[in-house]
């Protein structure tokens, strides 16, 4: 089975959809405007049930069957952009300066729009798909908001899943790891207090910037000397900001990071770790550090049986040639993870042609991947609850 001929008569659609949302970003917990449309197109397509207002401009559809069995089965798609300027220079590229779509929620959120448009018109399942339109994906903790808003207790389902575009240079490739799958993530700050001196008289202060330097490869040291190298984790600083003059030695310095891991007993260890190395030095120098070290994402676990679903679905819309059962651990973060915490699922990536990175500027998402993946997204609703 291709694409869905109802969903591949709409393909012009869903890409005038995809790259209207491109053109109008928003950043996590402010999509008003996609919202809004989500919500409007929703209704047009005839979904049971429109509901808004979960973590602020979260929206869920729900959509019944023909069958009125108890069954209910979840479809997520994120609706934020980046705080990136985008560089395409496409005739839809940002209206907004200095954000993007830049990860490709866009296309996201246009391919469950297209599973809603399919479902409502066809409704060949026994049961009720629950369409979930989460805001603030990217770190902002848009899904545990959702959550804690009583999404799962509202609108309960017995199992979820969710897609991400991969911009691989392989289109229609459907991938799928079971177990363990993208790494949990915590962030760091760390704000390094010194004494400011003259330039010309260092030994007058206590040197911020030396120090700091100091610490960044005292961090970078603790996953090679303090993991098990069969563990697999990643620490990386990200920013250091420190000064503001040639003749000055500042006062303070700070430093913002992450961490990366796929066992919780990884991240307690680097988190001691962390939080040792900075007591120590701040004792060594006579100064102060302060630590705050904070979960962003926990590590995604994808039900091995259902991702063996989700690959039957896909092998229906792109053939078995291009679905991959793959035992690859990703070293990159996604909250889907907190969902898939409280209700059992699988989570995929849809290539497509274009080998720029997400998270990138020069970022492009190839529009033929629309109909391909609300295909997928629907015939899981059909082949997990078929009419008997």
């Amino acid at each position: 089975m291709p694409v869905l001929p109802q969903i591949a008569d709409h393909a012009e659609t869903l890409t005038e959809i995809r790259r209207d949302l491109h053109a109008h970003p928003e950043l996590g917990f402010q999509e008003h405007r996609t919202s809004g449309i989500v919500q409007g197109l929703l209704k047009e397509y005839g979904v049971d049930e429109v509901h808004s207002g979960l973590a602020t401009t979260g929206v869920v559809g729900l959509i019944h069957g023909k069958g009125t069995g108890p069954k209910r089965i979840g479809l997520r798609a994120d609706m934020d952009a980046l705080p990136i300027h985008e560089t395409t220079n496409l005739p839809y590229a940002s209206k907004t300066p200095g954000l993007m779509h830049a990860c490709g929620h866009d296309s996201h959120t246009t391919m469950l729009l297209g599973a809603a448009k399919y479902l409502s018109q066809t409704r060949d399942f026994d049961g009720t798909a629950v369409l979930v339109f989460q805001p603030a994906e990217e770190g902002l903790g848009g899904a545990r908001t959702m959550i804690a808003d009583g999404l799962f207790e509202k609108f309960p389902c017995d199992e979820i899943y969710g897609m991400h575009n991969n911009p691989n240079g392989k289109p229609n490739h459907v991938s799928v790891k079971p177990g363990a799958a993208m790494a949990g993530a915590c962030f760091f700050d760390i704000t390094v207090n010194g004494i400011g001196s003259h330039a010309a008289m260092p030994q007058a202060g206590r040197d911020t910037i030396v120090i700091a330097a100091s610490l960044v490869g005292e961090l970078q040291s603790i996953v090679s000397r303090n993991v098990a190298p069969t563990k697999p984790a990643v620490l990386s600083v990200t920013t250091f900001n420190s000064g503001n003059a040639y003749n000055v030695v500042p006062a303070s310095a700070t430093l913002t990071g992450t961490l990366r891991y796929f066992h919780d007993d990884v991240r307690e260890l680097v988190e001691l770790r962390i939080n040792e190395i900075c007591t120590g030095l701040a004792k060594a120098h006579g100064i102060e550090i302060y630590v705050k070290i904070w979960n962003v994402f926990d590590v995604l676990m994808n039900d091995a049986d259902l991702s063996e679903e989700m690959l039957d679905a896909a092998a229906e819309v792109v053939g078995t040639d291009m679905i991959e059962r793959s035992d690859q651990l990703r070293t990159g973060s996604e909250d889907f993870a907190d969902m898939l915490k409280v209700v059992p699922g699988a989570y995929c990536t849809l290539g497509h042609s274009g080998t720029v990175s997400v998270h990138n500027p020069a970022y492009t998402l190839d529009d033929d991947i629309l109909p391909v993946g609300a295909s997928i997204l629907s015939r899981i609703i059909e082949r997990r609850m078929p009419l008997s």
